[in-house]
């Protein structure tokens, strides 16, 4: 299975309770909406917490500030992620979902790839 990988920093302008609210909430929505049209088959959100432990972290590693979430969402195979991008439904779908982000995740400070799965154990 092929994976996409999306490390989100919000904008700095969003309050952490209002971009943790926003994303599980509406922006969740809209994925699901989505699905067919992205023939998605996982959607995951991880949200930052414990905010003093990833400190402790970041500083004893001397590490950049977290990010405030990721977003993990599955497809069979990198044919699938092209076929979903490739049909009319998938780019609309992508430029809907695009535009949504644009409200509350910094695009400069965040990051996104896609991944193939090791499991070790």
């Amino acid at each position: 299975m092929i994976k996409l990988v999306y490390c989100l920093t919000r904008k700095p302008d969003v309050s952490p309770e209002k971009f943790h609210s926003y994303w599980l909430g509406q922006h969740a929505q809209k994925v699901v909406e989505r699905q067919r049209a992205l023939r998605a088959l996982k959607y995951v959100q991880s949200h930052s917490v414990e905010a003093e432990l990833n400190e402790l972290l970041r500083k004893s590693r001397g590490l950049e500030a977290p990010y405030d979430g990721v977003t993990e969402i599955w497809w069979k195979s990198a044919d699938d992620v092209r076929a979903a991008l490739g049909t009319p439904e998938g780019v609309r779908a992508m430029q809907e979902l695009l535009e949504d982000e644009s409200t509350f995740i910094d695009f400069g400070r965040s990051r996104v790839f896609l991944t193939e799965e090791h499991q070790i154990f």
